[in-house]
């Protein structure tokens, strides 16, 4: 909320209490730079991706952000934070500290997080559908809620994913490579809580070796999501790096491992006693992406990593309610949070779907 002030725009902070009992932060631009904050603008929620945060939307000038874009077009700005972030530490009666808390993935992240977050922006606002902009795993979210909830979906006026993950059959980031690892091996790596959790000790020499180094820093970062070095504002790298990774539960990359192999998207796999008692049947269900009803509009990227063009290429056959699709063969995983070229190639495009659906 300070970075939103210090740019200029207003900014109010809430906290969403999920049904399983976490507490979120949402941060909210209700208004533009310059404009007064009468009358109801279209709310819209912007998600992040995998260990991201709020932030992501708005590390850019707000000329190249898409948090500022959309509040500066009149639109009532709503930005996620997923459970296990730096923002999302609070629950009802758990602590970080205790194994419980961590006992998350992208499950729940769409069935209690962005579901719980629509629902408050719809109360608060008074607005029965808004719309919902999610990067990477949000979009996977997104779709595990929409398809879990078709009274969720009917609400959502347009769901704009950008490089959704799906399944992760044909990445090639580290990170999914790590989820290739056997399971002991991934619980070696990850233990049983929190995964890359913001490190306060190492956070400002981090930040200083990128503010001198931000090539380097950006060299890594486009290692790991393929996106090229030229696209991004290196001179912003620090504050990227200063925000990510925000950390997720050892779970979630447990969950993301149980995908790869299984190659669908599936909730996540209590082994078949559990699962009995969870799902009643001794398989974890597969979520029915072709059956959601939302107006779905999706970009890709031609060298990202996580979402691999030929794993969006098994995705789009399946939505039924494709309302547009671009493909950019330049573009990595990062390209569409905080391309240079984002706003001209993307964020314009998003505000006519926007205006094409009230």
């Amino acid at each position: 909320s300070e970075i939103i002030r210090y740019h200029g725009y207003p900014s109010e902070v809430y906290e969403v209490t999920t049904k399983d009992g976490y507490i979120l932060s949402v941060y909210r631009i209700p208004a533009g730079r310059n404009s007064q904050n009468t009358g109801k603008k279209p709310a819209i929620l912007l998600h992040h991706g995998t260990l991201g945060d709020s932030i992501h939307w708005i590390s850019n000038l707000p000329n190249n952000s898409l948090g500022f874009i959309l509040a500066d077009a009149g639109y009532d700005v709503w930005l996620g934070n997923s459970r296990g972030n730096t923002w999302s530490l609070k629950h009802k009666t758990l602590k970080p500290c205790q194994k419980e808390f961590w006992q998350f993935s992208f499950d729940e992240i769409g069935k209690y997080d962005v579901r719980g977050e629509l629902y408050f922006i719809m109360n608060k606002t008074g607005q029965k559908d808004v719309y919902f902009v999610g990067h990477s795993e949000a979009a996977t979210a997104g779709f595990v809620a929409f398809a879990t909830y078709p009274e969720l979906a009917q609400r959502v006026k347009v769901f704009f994913a950008l490089g959704p993950v799906v399944t992760t059959t044909y990445g090639t980031s580290p990170l999914v490579t790590l989820t290739r690892f056997p399971q002991f091996l991934i619980r070696l790596v990850t233990g049983c809580k929190g995964f890359l959790q913001q490190n306060e000790l190492l956070k400002p020499p981090l930040v200083r070796f990128c503010e001198s180094l931000g090539k380097l820093c950006g060299s890594v970062l486009c290692y790991t999501a393929g996106d090229k070095i030229q696209n991004l504002n290196t001179s912003r790298i620090d504050v990227y790096v200063g925000h990510y990774p925000a950390g997720t539960s050892a779970q979630n990359i447990l969950h993301w491992h149980q995908v790869i192999h299984a190659d669908q998207l599936q909730a996540y796999d209590y082994g078949s006693k559990e699962n009995m008692k969870k799902y009643n049947q001794p398989t974890p269900p597969v979520y029915k992406i072709e059956e959601i009803s939302t107006p779905i509009a999706i970009w890709s990227g031609g060298r990202d990593k996580f979402a691999d063009p030929k794993d969006t290429a098994k995705l789009l056959p399946r939505i039924k309610n494709l309302i547009y699709h671009e493909h950019f063969p330049s573009w990595g995983h990062l390209s569409f949070i905080w391309g240079l070229d984002a706003p001209q190639k993307m964020y314009w495009k998003i505000i006519e779907l926007l205006e094409k659906h009230p």
